[in-house]
């Protein structure tokens, strides 16, 4: 039965063919799926993205020096304790499957620079998270989170924070603490009010709140180091005050901050409206 639908590979099935073969849990499968890996490859880079992927391939714990593991697009709920390893990793892209809640062997991978978490289902972030120290970029977005997590707090090293498309209706105070943090992308959420926390976050460079239900916006004039500010599709009636030379996106983002009559609003304004410049394979997608 294996045989058979091994060498059906030759009529071309793609993606049909390993989703099938996925289901069933021979080694001869698993090494279709993984295609040729037999040792590490020269750049210390392994990409085992959209290949339908039901179990994480302990074969390649035996990496040891990997740096780059893009495990994107597959099937995983869980993976094993051997992943500890890895502790050469530097990024490691989880996105697109099906976790719901985050395996603490992450945890454990202290190199760890960039960690992709978009489009899982997870609700919260364990605290050994805070064992990422050397962490500078992190993807939560399209997640199920009613709240960001305090542990995030702790990561003091943190440059981006990616955190879109989630259920959140306030931030944590403790983000002030993450003075390397340059950018930070809310976009999709349920923020009621601008989060008071980020107005004492001086070295942001660019704030999203695109796409949530901020009524009224206070000035981000005292900010020295933005440089961007998104705030288009929110039901308010103002524009965020900015410095000179920071760009803004959204309603009247071209105008005076103030809209000058409401006689004047009378038909839709013409918005400078954009996404924020996000790669296409992490385009956010609803929980």
């Amino acid at each position: 039965m294996v045989a058979v639908i091994l060498n059906a590979d030759s009529f071309s099935m793609g993606n049909t063919l390993r989703a099938i073969i996925a289901f069933i849990p021979s080694d001869d499968c698993q090494k279709y799926l993984l295609g040729d890996l037999e040792e590490m490859p020269i750049d210390r880079m392994v990409d085992l993205s959209s290949r339908q992927l039901r179990r994480f391939p302990l074969h390649v714990c035996s990496f040891r020096e990997l740096v780059k593991l893009y495990l994107s697009d597959n099937n995983l709920h869980q993976l094993p304790p051997e992943l500890e390893q890895l502790q050469n990793l530097q990024i490691l892209a989880l996105d697109f499957n099906n976790f719901k809640a985050l395996p603490l062997v992450v945890c454990t991978l202290k190199q760890l620079c960039i960690l992709y978490l978009g489009n899982n289902k997870l609700c919260d972030l364990p605290q050994e998270l805070s064992l990422l120290q050397n962490l500078k970029t992190l993807w939560v977005e399209s997640n199920c989170l009613s709240h960001l997590p305090e542990v995030v707090c702790e990561l003091s090293l943190l440059k981006t924070l990616h955190a879109g498309s989630n259920a959140l209706h306030t931030l944590p105070a403790g983000l002030r603490c993450l003075q390397e943090l340059r950018t930070i992308w809310l976009s999709g959420n349920l923020l009621a009010d601008f989060p008071p926390v980020l107005l004492h976050m001086p070295f942001l460079e660019v704030i999203d709140v695109d796409r949530n239900a901020i009524r009224s916006f206070p000035s981000l004039a005292h900010l020295p180091g933005l440089k961007l500010v998104i705030y288009d599709h929110n039901p308010c009636r103002n524009a965020p005050k900015v410095a000179k030379g920071v760009r803004r996106v959204g309603r009247w983002a071209e105008e005076t901050p103030e809209p000058r009559k409401r006689s004047e609003l009378g038909r839709e304004e013409e918005t400078d409206s954009k996404e924020p410049p996000l790669p296409p394979d992490k385009q956010p997608q609803p929980c």
